[in-house]
């Protein structure tokens, strides 16, 4: 019996037939191509705040999964605890609109005037003049920069949006706001129906190992989100107590904004220190002092106190992936992205020790 033997290259002359025989079309799919592709790129950006939005509604709910199951500790059903939660997000969100909202806009009208009266009586104090000479005119020039961006309304918008993020009108933050914490409700009541669903749509010989990996890597996230949460409302909540007890003005809008820029570890810190140190003095030099000696005592007690505690077991982030994922997501998307980021990237490393450096050494 004879067999046949097909020619070696006719395999690549049968895939090489559409660019031989027809270079035009050729030409043309790939051009449809890259329409598709461009088509898909200013869809995406159109949706870009939704999409955001939808991400952050999904960190908030992974977040708030350890809270879930603490209740579920104390002897509360699943049914029972996510109601728990659901109820708490209400509660707040009724709270911001209520008693935040009024109250913030009530200490940045206040700021506006009280920051130039507070310039203009450090000015007034003989020793700044000789601050000023020392510095060849710096101190005076910063002073007046200070002065000129408190009473400038677009610094207060900037702040207003940016607590939110994508540079929005105050209206378009609020409502954003909103619908992040509508639909981080839906996201939490369906929770774990969604992670089942989710787990059924990889193949069944991998998906006993994919959800293992993926549960920890969730409860990792969570730990990672909660804990810091939890380490920004205490800096706040310093910073607050602090502010009223050495007269600063703006004191609750400060700790508010001390807040979110606390979210961002290793500097978040660092730079409402900076922030709140540079408001005290110009209330007065002793209020500066005391500020700052007494904030960096609070950097020591969250640094070897708070932090191992509250953080537990979740997942540590290097010092130098925090500064690249941090100015990474907030050139992208502002203090939002920088929040976002940073979890990305404990989750990646997360997968890295987990999963490939396992292969790595089994190999």
């Amino acid at each position: 019996m004879r067999y046949i033997q097909r020619p070696e290259g006719g395999r690549s002359r049968q895939r090489d037939s559409i660019l031989q025989r027809s270079p035009l079309l050729f030409g043309y799919l790939v051009a449809l191509g890259a329409i598709g592709a461009f088509a898909t790129g200013l869809m995406l950006y159109g949706l870009r705040s939704i999409i955001f939005s939808v991400f952050l509604a999904m960190f908030a709910t992974v977040g708030l999964d350890p809270l879930i199951r603490w209740f579920q500790r104390r002897g509360m059903g699943r049914a029972w605890a996510i109601v728990t939660v659901i109820l708490i997000v209400v509660a707040v969100l009724v709270g911001i609109i209520l008693v935040v909202v009024p109250l913030v806009v009530q200490q940045i009208s206040f700021l506006a005037t009280a920051i130039p009266k507070e310039i203009a009586s450090l000015r007034a104090e003989g020793w700044f003049d000789a601050v000023n000479a020392g510095s060849n005119g710096v101190a005076g020039q910063v002073v007046t920069w200070i002065g000129q961006q408190a009473q400038s309304p677009k610094t207060w918008a900037t702040v207003g949006n940016g607590l939110v993020g994508f540079g929005l009108s105050v209206l378009n933050a609020a409502a954003t706001g909103f619908f992040i914490a509508i639909l981080t409700i839906y996201f939490i009541a369906s929770y774990d129906s969604t992670k089942q669903a989710a787990y059924r749509l990889v193949r069944r010989s991998h998906r006993s190992a994919f959800q293992g990996y993926t549960e920890r890597i969730l409860e990792n996230f969570g730990k990672y989100l909660s804990g810091m949460v939890i380490l920004a409302f205490c800096n706040a909540v310093y910073s607050l107590i602090l502010l009223l007890a050495t007269g600063v003005p703006g004191a609750f809008l400060i700790a508010l904004v001390a807040f979110f820029i606390t979210l961002i570890p290793l500097i978040g810190t660092v730079l409402t220190t900076i922030l709140m140190t540079v408001l005290a003095f110009i209330h007065s030099p002793v209020s500066g002092i005391v500020v700052l000696v007494l904030m960096l005592a609070y950097m020591q007690v969250e640094a070897y106190i708070l932090t191992p505690r509250v953080m537990g077991k979740a997942v540590q982030v290097p010092g130098s992936v925090v500064l690249i994922s941090a100015l990474a997501g907030s050139t992208l998307f502002g203090l939002p992205g920088a929040l976002v980021a940073i979890p990305i990237s404990a989750g990646i490393i997360l997968i890295i020790r987990e999963v490939v450096m396992p292969r790595k050494d089994l190999g």
